[in-house]
């Protein structure tokens, strides 16, 4: 081979050398499939804005879809990650049972799932990143409780109650107003995460019960529809007015916060969207390394537990959040204000 031919063949070959290393990004070129489960929520928009940011620090490529609360589209979208060989996923399933056939179907390709704020019933899934949704019912009711002082008519908006969310929510609810304020009449509402549906039954039961003084929104997609017919009915009024109706909200998006600090609601339990978005893909990393984890607590503010044998379960931190920090029962809130709060970070806005 003449010396011109074989330098040539050199540069060709380093050529293909670095076309192949710019095709492969991440972790050994980890290519993530993550599911957006919805985007008509503040929440869920949020974490949409955080999973690239954190994708990028952890040099994961990401594939996304939205499923837009559908099971039938994320089980197709898991379709198309198996299509594009994606080495694990990233889901929010929001029917929590009809997800199963396609957690089985991603086991079978070994691929690994981290399933974020809903827990499935049944299939495999390396890490569920969550917060504990007991927990929101039970600091619901306690501020509500303390704010009633133990007397009166509350609704729930609940959510969807085939999501193990809306479950843990309303069960915690109930069971904390039956044990701690007995005096306290709850109006249960199923809405579906619908906010129409939230807004139709919230004006139904004030009409029927107009001494209503309180409502727990399991999720801020019925805070618009809520403030709007207490604006109607003359009673988005101050906190001390009497005729002021207490509202507690799940989520801390900004607008939430924002509502707090004005006295338009009272408090609201915040579901860190950041973090959602930050220890899922890390988990879904670790999935692909082979890096296993044990139950007990983390370096980051929250406690692995074991669900069911092979199911763990990391419940991040998601604190009350009030106007003044004050503490209800045995639950310490956080004030509207306070910096380590997701809502008050400027990427959320």
């Amino acid at each position: 081979m003449r010396l011109r031919d074989l330098g040539a063949g050199l540069l060709a070959l380093s050529t293909v050398a670095v076309l192949a290393a710019c095709g492969n990004t991440g972790s050994g070129g980890s290519t993530v499939g993550v599911d957006y489960p919805r985007s008509d929520t503040d929440f869920w928009n949020s974490y949409i804005g955080y999973v690239p940011k954190y994708g990028k620090d952890l040099g994961l490529d990401l594939k996304t879809t939205n499923s837009q609360n559908d099971v039938a589209n994320l089980t197709s979208n898991v379709q198309t990650f198996i299509s594009q060989g994606v080495k694990g996923v990233v889901m929010a399933p929001q029917d929590t049972a009809a997800i199963t056939p396609a957690l089985k179907q991603l086991a079978g390709k070994k691929i690994p799932v981290v399933s974020v704020d809903t827990r499935p019933e049944a299939g495999d899934v390396y890490m569920v990143v969550r917060a504990d949704n007991r927990a929101y019912g039970e600091k619901a009711c306690q501020f509500l409780g303390a704010r009633l002082d133990g007397a009166g008519k509350v609704v729930m908006l609940q959510g969807d109650l085939a999501s193990i969310n809306g479950r843990d929510r309303t069960e915690a609810f109930n069971d904390c107003m039956k044990k701690d304020f007995p005096k306290i009449q709850v109006f249960g509402e199923a809405t579906n995460w619908d906010a129409n549906t939230a807004s139709q039954k919230l004006q139904t039961d004030l009409t029927a019960h107009p001494d209503i003084r309180g409502v727990y929104m399991q999720s801020s997609f019925a805070l618009p529809g809520t403030l709007q017919i207490l604006r109607q009915r003359g009673l988005l009024v101050a906190p001390d007015d009497p005729r002021h109706v207490f509202v507690v909200s799940n989520d801390g998006i900004p607008e939430e916060l924002k509502d707090i600090a004005e006295g338009s609601i009272d408090a609201t339990v915040s579901q860190p969207a950041d973090l959602y978005a930050k220890w899922a893909l890390q988990y879904v990393k670790d999935a692909i390394g082979g890096k296993k984890h044990k139950p007990g607590r983390t370096d980051h503010d929250s406690t692995i537990i074991q669900v069911r044998p092979g199911l763990m379960e990391d419940q991040l931190s998601a604190p009350l959040v009030t106007r003044d920090g004050a503490t209800f029962g045995d639950v310490r809130s956080v004030r509207y204000d306070d910096k380590s709060l997701w809502g008050n970070n400027s990427d959320a806005r």
